[in-house]
């Protein structure tokens, strides 16, 4: 039997797009973290407050520890869920270590929905897809406030560790 060149063509289209199809990435995972802390294979959150002076001198901190073998980089948007318009909090930042967002309390009047977007790859640009995303609609109810420094990063320390230790240290 002798195929011709349009079917050749053809059987050529039909596998080309059936390994597009196998090569494509997972799709974007999404969780809606509630409490102060979250754990998840690969990830541990830990919210706090760090009072200032004044309500506009307040801070709301979260660290991130991610495995930067699973999430070798984290970004964080600031989202307006009635508008969709988004504010950069945090550009794509290696895991190595401890990554802490810092963000004025009176920024979540703006944009209460906070994204923390976690990617595959290292050199992760805005138009990637995150491996997973770990959303919250405002501050959690459970954040501490502290008037120090050192207060916060203790207790930041702390709650990474309770919520490892709750995941069953699948968390970094």
């Amino acid at each position: 039997m002798r195929t011709g060149p349009r079917t050749m063509l053809a059987c050529l289209c039909a596998v080309s797009g059936i390994a597009v199809s196998a090569n494509a990435a997972e799709p974007t995972r999404e969780i809606h973290g509630s409490a102060d802390g979250f754990a998840a294979p690969g990830v541990a959150l830990a919210w706090a407050i760090l009072r200032g002076a004044t309500e506009g001198s307040t801070t709301v901190v979260v660290r991130i520890a991610a495995d930067p073998r699973h999430f070798p980089a984290v970004a964080a948007t600031g989202r307006d869920p009635f508008t969709q318009r988004t504010q950069p909090l945090l550009t794509a930042t290696p895991t190595g270590g401890a990554v802490e967002l810092r963000v004025p309390r009176a920024q979540f009047a703006d944009f209460p929905r906070t994204e923390l977007r976690f990617y595959a790859t290292p050199q992760a640009l805005p138009s990637d897809a995150p491996k997973l995303v770990v959303f919250y609609l405002g501050v959690p109810d459970t954040t501490p406030e502290f008037g120090s420094e050192s207060a916060l990063a203790a207790y930041l320390a702390d709650r990474i560790a309770a919520v490892r230790a709750a995941d069953g240290g699948r968390a970094p």
